[in-house]
């Protein structure tokens, strides 16, 4: 039987808390799901650089690598060689060994490089000699990728411009998962729509929101705005502008995502309104694919990789990233969720879900007959 090896150098999470966490067991089990369906051996190494030495070794033990057509693998917000716990590998050259024997049989490799956020001195948090030192191993990392890898994966083709690995670039889908929905409604009496995230930051474009909100209100526009935050960080919006974060002009809530469930069945639209930026021209909010599972059509400011999903699948409106823009496009969602809707609910997990993230994987590393 023919295998694929998915070799992830870190620890899985075992209860996890963010996207970042979720999604390498979210690709395990559709990497399950295409083995069963391709009649194939899913062979799997991670965790501490120790754990992954003794799994190698058994493997190459066991003759396992005879039979494998590809490996998967990703990297994480550390270089690879600092995720064990200490941050010491007591293990330094297994990824070398690991990569340098599956090159030498010619298995192809493909690598998803989820960020380049410490290429952004605005964004990377670590400063000093510290910085620099982490930079240099980044670097460092991604020699090794460009010498052992034949395809980098990314987020979204907007990010292939900052990652400096001169191999194949090809973006994935952001990898949707199926919600059971309640009954929904597909006449709006009463428009409404909802933010989900932080708030403390102008990048992320919720005053403008709540300011586009105030004035379509004052205007006589019916809508109503929900807000889904931390409860920290609505006290410290509120007290430093009161006259935006007002419950006149917006529903504040502070639950988490099971809770929010209930609440996204009576929205007609969701809000991604952060401001255009070089970073977020390229990087892929959680929360439009949380929406867009949730079957929300969106209203987005104009970044790069955001625009591309919502305009090539027809999932919402793309606006300019001020006041003008929100306020156009909530009045363009009201006449046009209900179809919107209808089209997110036809295809987008067809075109978007995990699956559809391996199979893309598959057919980029092997071919279309794996």
């Amino acid at each position: 039987m023919s295998s694929f090896l998915v070799y992830y150098p870190f620890q899985l999470a075992t209860n996890p808390q963010s996207g970042s966490q979720l999604r390498p067991l979210e690709m395990l089990q559709a990497f399950d799901r295409y083995a069963q369906s391709a009649n194939k051996k899913m062979l799997i190494i991670s965790g501490t650089s120790s754990e992954r030495m003794a799994q190698w070794e058994k493997l190459v033990k066991e003759d396992g690598l005879e039979d494998i057509e590809f490996c998967y693998s990703e990297n994480q917000t550390i270089p690879l060689w600092l995720t064990d716990p200490s941050h010491i590998p007591t293990k330094p050259f297994i990824d070398k060994s690991v990569f340098k024997e599956l090159k030498r049989r010619n298995i192809p490799i493909g690598v998803f490089y989820r960020d380049v956020y410490w290429k952004f001195d605005d964004l990377y948090p670590v400063k000093g000699l510290k910085k620099v030192a982490l930079q240099t191993i980044y670097r460092l990392e991604e020699k090794f990728y460009q010498k052992y890898v034949s395809t980098v994966f990314l987020p979204s083709q907007a990010m292939s411009r900052y990652v400096s690995i001169a191999t194949n670039h090809v973006p994935l889908p952001p990898g949707g998962r199926r919600v059971e929905l309640p009954e929904r409604k597909t006449q709006i009496s009463h428009p409404q729509g909802i933010y989900v995230g932080g708030i403390n930051s102008e990048d992320y474009g919720v005053e403008t929101l709540l300011e586009a909100v105030k004035e379509l209100k004052q205007e006589g526009t019916q809508f109503e705005l929900h807000i889904a935050c931390r409860e920290d960080e609505f006290e410290r919006a509120k007290a430093k502008r009161p006259d935006v974060f007002h419950e006149n002009y917006a529903t504040f809530y502070h639950k988490n995502a099971s809770e929010l469930e209930q609440v996204y069945a009576e929205m007609d639209m969701a809000f991604i309104p952060r401001k255009k930026t070089v970073y977020n021209d390229f990087s892929v909010p959680v929360k439009l694919v949380e929406y867009l599972s949730s079957g929300i059509p969106v209203v987005a400011s104009d970044c790069d990789a955001q625009r591309e999903i919502i305009e090539q699948g027809g999932y919402g409106v793309i606006v300019q990233d001020d006041k003008e823009g929100m306020k156009q496009g909530i009045r363009e969602m009201i006449q046009s969720s209900a179809a919107i809707k209808l089209k997110i609910q036809s295809d987008f997990l067809q075109n978007h879900s995990w699956d559809a993230r391996v199979h893309k994987v598959v057919t980029t590393l092997v071919g279309g007959n794996s």
